[in-house]
């Protein structure tokens, strides 16, 4: 009985390692450029998770989060020394000036929400959003 309790804690251990760090987000990237663009903050995760910019362009970010989750509650952009607390049930702006090309994770203040934001030089054609 006891195997059966520790395997079955193993298993749940293992499950939620894979959901939060290791699962491959099934949402779309999105480009973002001087428009304004919204993510969604619910059920574990930011939609879009991954967002395509160029360097050079100030980044007008909306986050709309859903969850009640205490994780949820802060945004933060790795690398470029902003975060931002988010209400639950209203939308919170973020304004990323100028980022540097580069490659930046946002998360939340716990890590266990990803994101990836894209900056390509300011020379590098545009990203077409996926559908």
């Amino acid at each position: 009985m006891t195997l059966l309790i520790n395997l079955a804690g193993l298993l749940l251990m293992a499950g939620i390692v894979w959901w939060f760090w290791l699962s491959n987000s099934t949402g779309k990237s999105q480009a973002v450029s001087d428009q304004d663009t919204t993510i969604v903050v619910a059920d574990g995760v930011y939609k879009p998770a991954t967002l395509h910019a160029r360097a050079g362009e100030t980044l007008t970010l909306h986050f709309d989060r859903r969850d009640p989750s205490p994780c949820a509650e802060q945004v933060v952009f790795h690398g470029l020394d902003v975060s931002e607390f988010l209400e639950t049930g209203s939308i919170t702006t973020v304004i990323l000036n100028n980022p540097p090309a580069g490659e930046y994770r946002f998360t939340c203040q716990m890590q266990m929400y990803q994101g990836r934001l894209i900056v390509s030089p300011a020379t590098a054609p545009r990203m077409k959003e996926e559908t």
